[in-house]
């Protein structure tokens, strides 16, 4: 696959006026396949392999939330970055996730070529598959990169995502919470 890759992105170069033979470019294109195998690497995990039995046993019915969680993605329409952070919180019925966990399961799905809208539904339904909890919340706020570098060209703009399931949605009071213990609601 590296090969293919390789060679597609020579041709890249040759596609945008540039010669690849030059002597800062000679291996550019191998370490663009290398890089852009890196960046799609999610392609290649599972939701079990990434869990990895991480489940423990636990009495807490309190919600539990991740936030910050640092993520990188490539945007399908112009495979350009996005940018940003989740915040991920679910309300456990009798087994909690180990905790780096939800960064792996972050992580996983953002390492795709991916739009924001469904990365923020992909990370909400696979912890709610994994942990069968009463509820999942998950908010993605990125900055694309395909909106600051071309385009319009907007440098400030931030887009923000959110995937509501069970107690998230249905009560307006687990919701306040959350976003509240976010610092996304006064």
């Amino acid at each position: 696959m590296t090969d293919l890759l390789t060679g597609n992105y020579r041709e890249i170069l040759l596609g945008v006026g540039e010669n690849p033979e030059r002597e800062g470019l000679l291996d550019t294109p191998k370490r663009a396949a290398k890089a852009m195998q890196y960046l799609c690497h999610g392609y290649q995990q599972s939701l079990e392999e990434v869990v990895n039995g991480a489940l423990f046993a636990s009495d807490n019915d309190e919600m539990v939330i991740v936030k910050d969680v640092e993520l990188y993605s490539l945007c399908e329409h112009h495979l350009l970055p996005f940018i940003g952070k989740a915040h991920v919180a679910y309300i456990p019925t009798g087994k909690v996730l180990g905790l780096s966990k939800i960064a792996r399961i972050v992580d996983m799905y953002a390492r795709r070529l991916q739009i924001q809208e469904n990365l923020t539904r992909q990370i909400a339904e696979a912890i709610q598959q994994v942990t069968n909890a009463a509820g999942v919340a998950v908010v993605i706020e990125a900055k694309h990169m395909c909106m600051m570098m071309r385009g319009v060209e907007k440098q400030n703009s931030v887009m923000n995502t959110s995937v509501m399931l069970g107690a998230f949605r249905e009560s307006c009071n687990t919701r306040h919470e959350f976003l509240q213990l976010i610092g996304r609601s006064n």
